[in-house]
C-alpha cells in the first residue's frame, strides 16, 4: 500500500533541541532521544471509513510535529503507520451502507491520503494495511502458540495476558479497571472458555458472510492489536522510540501491543516511549464514530477552507489537550493565516533568529505549539506595528513556519 507524497521541508540555519515529551507510561514529561541517528516511530493508522475527521487529523498533526522536531535536531525519521483495512467495524459500516468492505476500505484510505497531503503531514515511509500484513501476524501467532502465550477456543486464537509479567504497565490500569473499558473497545471479556476474560483475540476463525484467508493458523482474519505489532517489528524491530496514537487507544490497543510484543520477543520494551494525543469534541462530546457528530477535513475543503487555516487551528490547541472544534476555532486560524501571509510579504522586517530560537524550543518542549504560534504572531505582530530592516526576515519565517510548524505562507 502506498502513502502519500511528501511536502518539501526547508532548511533551517542551525539544528533544533532534543525532543522532551510526555511519556504515558512513565506519566512524566520526559528527553526522548533516540538511540541511532534514525528515529524510530510507529503510529496506528485509521480503520477505513468516516475519514479524515478533526480527530484523525489532530493526532496525526501531532505526530508530524514529531517528526519535523527530530528531523530539525538532525535525525533521519524511520516512521510507520498501519491502515487496519480488515476488522469488525469496517465490515460492520460495509453490510449497514451495502457496500463492498473492500471499495469502502480503499475509498476512504485514498481520501485519507488526499487530506494529509492538503494539510502538509509528512507520509511514513511504511504504509501498511492489515491484510498485507498477514504473512507476518501468521508466524507471530504460530510463535505465541508454541510458547504457550497463546491457546485456541473454538477456532479462535487469544493470547493469554498471563503470559506477559509487565501486563498493565502501558496503562498503569487494574485489571478491574481495564474490564469495561475492554468490552467497550472492542473485547469480549464475557465470552466462555476464556482463560481470563481480558484475553485478546488473535486470530478469528472464518465467520459466515465475512472475509477470511486460508493460513496455516486456519481460514480466518487477524485481531486487531497483533497486526500493529507485526507490522512495527516487520519494520522497526523491538524497543523503537515511541508509540503514537490517540488517547483512546492507550487500552486496550497499546498495552495489548506491548504484551504481545514482548511475550513474542522475550524482549522489553516494546517501546522506548508512548505518546498519546487527546480528544477533540463537538458540542461538549467527544467526535466519534458511534456518536455521527464528526467533522470531516475533506467537507471542510469542499467548502473553501485552506488546509493551511485548518493546520494553524489544529495547532491552537495543545496535542495532550482535549478541545472544542467550534467555528470560532476556526475564524481566528483563518485570521491568524492572513496575518502571518501579509507580515511574510513584505520585503524586510524585524529580525527574525529570535523567533526562530522561540519556535524551536517550544516544540522540544512537549510539542507546545500554541506558545510557536504565539512567538509568530509577536513577530508579525512588530512586522505591522515598526517593520524592520532585515531583508531576510520574512523568508527565515516563511520557512520556519512551513519546516516545524507544517503551514506553507
Amino acid at each position: 500500500m502506498h502513502a502519500w507524497p511528501a511536502s518539501e521541508v526547508p532548511a533551517l540555519p542551525g539544528q533544533g533541541l532534543p525532543l522532551r515529551i510526555h511519556d504515558t507510561v512513565a506519566g512524566t514529561i520526559r528527553e526522548v532521544v533516540p538511540s541511532g541517528p534514525t528515529a524510530r516511530l510507529y503510529v496506528c493508522g485509521i480503520t477505513p471509513y468516516d475519514a479524515t475527521h478533526l480527530g484523525h487529523a489532530a493526532t496525526y498533526n501531532a505526530f508530524d510535529l514529531i517528526q519535523r522536531v527530530w528531523r530539525d535536531a538532525g535525525h533521519d525519521v524511520h516512521y510507520v503507520q498501519n491502515v487496519t483495512d480488515v476488522d469488525d467495524p469496517l465490515l460492520e459500516r460495509a453490510v449497514a451502507t451495502g457496500q463492498d468492505w473492500t471499495k469502502l476500505a480503499e475509498r476512504e484510505t485514498a481520501l485519507f491520503r488526499e487530506d494529509m497531503t492538503a494539510l502538509r503531514i509528512l507520509p511514513p515511509a511504511h504504509y501498511i494495511g492489515a491484510v498485507e500484513s498477514i504473512p507476518w501476524i501468521v508466524p507471530l501467532v504460530q510463535k505465541l502458540l508454541e510458547s504457550g502465550a497463546a491457546y485456541r477456543l473454538d477456532g479462535d486464537i487469544y493470547f493469554s495476558i498471563e503470559a506477559d509479567p509487565r501486563f498493565g504497565e502501558v496503562s498503569g490500569l487494574s485489571r478491574e479497571q481495564m474490564l469495561p473499558i475492554f468490552g467497550e473497545r472492542g473485547g469480549d471479556p464475557q465470552r466462555p472458555g476464556k482463560r481470563h476474560p481480558l484475553d485478546a483475540l488473535l486470530w478469528m476463525a472464518a465467520r459466515e458472510g465475512e472475509p477470511a484467508w486460508d493460513t496455516e493458523l486456519g481460514h480466518g482474519r487477524p485481531g486487531w492489536h497483533i497486526e500493529c505489532v507485526a507490522i512495527a517489528l516487520e519494520y522497526l524491530d523491538m524497543s523503537f522510540d515511541i508509540q503514537g496514537g490517540g488517547r483512546d487507544l492507550v487500552f486496550p490497543h497499546h498495552e495489548m501491543g506491548a504484551s504481545h510484543a514482548q511475550a513474542a520477543t522475550g524482549v522489553h520494551p516494546y517501546a522506548k516511549a508512548y505518546v498519546h494525543a487527546g480528544m477533540v469534541a463537538l458540542d461538549g462530546l467527544k467526535m466519534s464514530k458511534s456518536r455521527g457528530n464528526l467533522v470531516f477535513v475533506s467537507t471542510l475543503r469542499r467548502e473553501g477552507v485552506d488546509p493551511a487555516a485548518l493546520r494553524l487551528a489544529l495547532l491552537s490547541h495543545h496535542y495532550r489537550a482535549d478541545w472544542e472544534w467550534t467555528k470560532t476555532v476556526l475564524d481566528e486560524a483563518v485570521e491568524r493565516l492572513a496575518r502571518w501571509r501579509a507580515a511574510v510579504s513584505r520585503p524586510d522586517g524585524p529580525s527574525a533568529e529570535q523567533l526562530l530560537a522561540e519556535v524551536r524550543a517550544a516544540l522540544a518542549d512537549d510539542l507546545d505549539a500554541p506558545t510557536a504560534l504565539a512567538a509568530v504572531d509577536r513577530w508579525a505582530e512588530q512586522q505591522a506595528a515598526t517593520g524592520g530592516a532585515d531583508t531576510g526576515a520574512p523568508g527565515l519565517v516563511s520557512r520556519t513556519v512551513d519546516a516545524l510548524l507544517g503551514v506553507a505562507l
